[in-house]
């Protein structure tokens, strides 16, 4: 009897215990939930906030350092030094067009002037045969009146050498028209970087004047004018590298159409000299 009754206290002392136990664990299970949920709340809003960002972010087209910015922001030195170098570019743009449109009439005035002039039965007729803006036309036009004008003072000089130097002359009037225009691009390939470099300079010194004076000197008080500054010397180096190139590639050409003028003039003066030596006798 006394060892049923203490098996009976045992028996409600273990299910009140299990009892609290449950109870205590029902209660944590709760807390634990609604600090669980708290959390899982909280990355959802960052998460929508993260893409209402990004949505933003992509949305804007506008850059702070690039160009654009560099020009709205730009004092009026870093102004100058913008339209100095997009006049030097669009100059040698343009030179390096028209030279090319240039050479390539030369090219073809010198075929023209194997195919009619030599097969012409004096040389007066030849250079009519020729189109009246070649440069075999005004050579061989500038020949025939030396010889009609081989008179006065200028009959004291020998008629070789007469007609030698005025088809020289006209030679090297040809030879100046081709070379027009390159010496800009020789002064753009030269210049043009230190442009660029003084506008840099001239940007860093107004950034470091602008953080001296405000006293915080943080990345992006320092990106953007520095990132400006640097993008001058970038154009200049973009101004100045087609100009060299145009210069060279322009020179290499003038080379082959010059030695073709020269050619024709060594020929002309012979035929000259030639032609006069026979009528005088």
């Amino acid at each position: 009897m006394i060892v049923h009754t203490k098996f009976k206290v045992l028996v409600r002392a273990w299910a009140l215990s299990i009892g609290l136990a449950f109870v205590g664990v029902a209660g944590m299970s709760t807390a634990a939930l609604a600090q669980t949920a708290a959390p899982v709340a909280a990355p959802v809003a960052t998460e929508v906030k993260t893409d209402a960002t990004a949505k933003k972010v992509e949305g804007t087209t506008d850059n702070p350092y690039g160009i654009a910015a560099l020009w709205t922001n730009a004092h009026s030195v870093d102004m100058g030094v913008l339209i100095m170098l997009g006049i030097m570019s669009m100059g040698s743009w343009y030179i390096l067009a028209v030279k090319m449109l240039e050479q390539a009439k030369a090219a073809k005035f010198a075929r023209e002037a194997t195919e009619k002039f030599w097969s012409a039965g004096t040389v007066a007729q030849g250079a009519a045969a020729l189109h009246k803006d070649s440069p075999y036309q005004f050579i061989a036009a500038a020949g025939v009146e030396a010889t009609k004008k081989h008179s006065g003072l200028m009959g004291h000089i020998p008629l070789t050498d007469w007609i030698s130097m005025s088809i020289q002359r006209s030679v090297d009037r040809v030879n100046r028209e081709m070379q027009s225009g390159l010496s800009f691009l020789a002064t753009v390939g030269s210049i043009s970087p230190f442009v660029g470099l003084f506008g840099t300079v001239w940007g860093i010194y107004n950034a470091l004047t602008a953080i001296g004076m405000s006293g915080q000197a943080s990345i992006d008080k320092v990106a953007g004018p520095v990132g400006s500054a640097l993008i001058m010397t970038a154009l200049g180096l973009a101004v100045a590298v087609p100009a060299v190139l145009a210069y060279n590639y322009l020179i290499s050409r003038n080379k082959a159409v010059m030695d073709d003028v020269r050619s024709f003039g060594g020929d002309l003066h012979a035929v000259l000299l030639g032609s006069s030596t026979a009528a005088k006798s």
